[in-house]
């Protein structure tokens, strides 16, 4: 039957994707379906939130980090990685409570206008956001196969495009597609940890022991933390629960909440896996041979010197895929952010091409692509307060969540985090500055 509707024109295929996946969730919650096939109709939204923090900026970061001081800084990473848990965690149990995403919540609590500077400051930090994202796939063509960067732009443009055509194809398909790119950066770190041969105890030492070496390796840290939250990821993941499985009454919804609480954590785990292996791999190759590396280009040279131009290579294809699939994750943010904020939407294939235009002015102009990646966190860092704070309002208003109301330790955590992360951050602009 439903063959023959998709074949009149009468469905999208994508349509009949998204009901397969509602019968099968519903099966669970009908208590139909045991064991851990229960997980699978709900596995997909934490890993298209989880690409932002696999993104190029997150890349110098940690290459840096480790290079600079070892093994030191991975517990920064632990930590910021279950921050990361809490704020993820809180965005989809907004979308799944209210059965509306973050901008539109704001949009029905907050005055017009202030509603207004919340999209205008949204857009800008996600244009920044994906300004990283760009120049790092590009970077990425560039040192796998020595296209210049204004060529290497116009292809990543094309393959940006071929991304959003599986949103087209329904959501299932999307996360299909997202998973099988961040499984590519995944094996590409775990294949260059095994040529790295770190030291097993001082990587152990390193997660487990919190301390500090100089100022340096303070403002290091604090870079690290600040750059965890991505406000695009925060507007997302709301925009990815609000209507994928819908309760129908408190209790299915909290039931809901706890099995996409194990898409967040498996999800948030592969994303805090990848970024300690950044620093692994900096950490056993550069500062072991005494290298402080700062720049994208420089670390792939080094990685062939040191370790082979396989290792180079992988070093390459991560870079490339990782902006690429949290380009693309930008520009549906992007699109999240319009409809909620404003109630305007255009088409994401438009979005997706005027958002390209700043990031090939820079390359045009010759800028750094390092730089460029630096400079865009810290437009970024504006950002945060404005979707992390109320964030913690909303999932804190009983009235609003219902039985998914933040518990008071939930809600002391969220302010804590949110103090802490929107400090440093204002803490960095400010040293950058000066």
């Amino acid at each position: 039957m439903e063959q023959s509707v998709v074949e009149q024109g009468i469905v999208e295929p994508k349509i009949i994707r998204t009901h397969r996946n509602s019968i099968s969730a519903q099966a669970v919650l009908n208590g139909e379906i045991k064991g851990l096939k229960r997980i699978l109709p709900f596995l997909g939204p934490a890993f298209i939130a989880a690409v932002a923090y696999l993104d190029p900026g997150n890349f110098a970061t940690n290459i840096t980090a480790g290079s600079k001081y070892g093994y030191l800084l991975l517990w920064v990473i632990a930590g910021s990685n279950l921050m990361a848990v809490l704020i993820q965690s809180l965005s989809a149990k907004l979308g799944i409570a209210t059965g509306r995403n973050l901008p539109e919540v704001a949009r029905e609590r907050f005055p017009k206008g202030v509603s207004f500077f919340l999209w205008i400051q949204s857009e800008l930090v996600i244009i920044a956001t994906d300004l990283a994202e760009f120049i790092g796939a590009a970077l990425g063509l560039y040192l796998l196969f020595n296209i210049p960067m204004l060529p290497a732009a116009l292809i990543t443009v094309v393959g940006s495009f071929a991304i959003l055509e599986l949103q087209r194809r329904g959501y299932r398909s999307l996360e299909a597609g997202i998973a099988a790119m961040v499984l590519i950066v995944v094996l590409a770190f775990a294949f260059q940890v095994i040529v790295a041969q770190p030291d097993i105890g001082s990587v152990a030492a390193g997660i487990f022991t919190p301390r500090f070496e100089g100022v340096d390796s303070i403002l290091l840290a604090a870079g690290i933390l600040g750059a965890t939250v991505m406000p695009h990821a925060i507007y997302l993941h709301s925009s990815l629960t609000q209507s994928r499985v819908v309760g129908v009454d408190e209790a299915e919804k909290k039931q809901i909440f706890k099995l996409e609480f194990i898409d967040i954590m498996i999800a948030m785990i592969i994303a805090g896996a990848v970024n300690m292996a950044m620093v692994i791999v900096a950490a056993a190759l550069f500062f072991k041979n005494g290298l402080v590396v700062e720049d994208l280009g420089v670390a792939f040279t080094q990685f062939g010197h040191l370790a082979g131009p396989v290792t180079a290579i992988s070093f390459g294809l991560a870079l490339l895929i990782a902006g690429l699939s949290s380009s693309s994750v930008g520009t549906m943010a992007g699109d999240v952010v319009m409809q909620g904020f404003i109630n305007k939407r255009i088409n994401l294939y438009l979005r997706r091409a005027i958002t390209t235009l700043p990031p090939l002015v820079i390359i045009f102009l010759g800028v750094n692509p390092t730089k460029a990646l630096v400079m865009s966190q810290v437009i970024l860092s504006f950002g945060i307060a404005f979707a992390l704070i109320p964030l913690v309002i909303f999932t804190s208003n009983r009235q609003l969540m219902g039985g998914l109301v933040n518990h008071r330790i939930t809600a002391v955590l969220g302010w804590i985090v949110s103090g802490l992360v929107v400090s440093l951050n204002l803490f960095l602009v400010f040293e950058m500055i000066t």
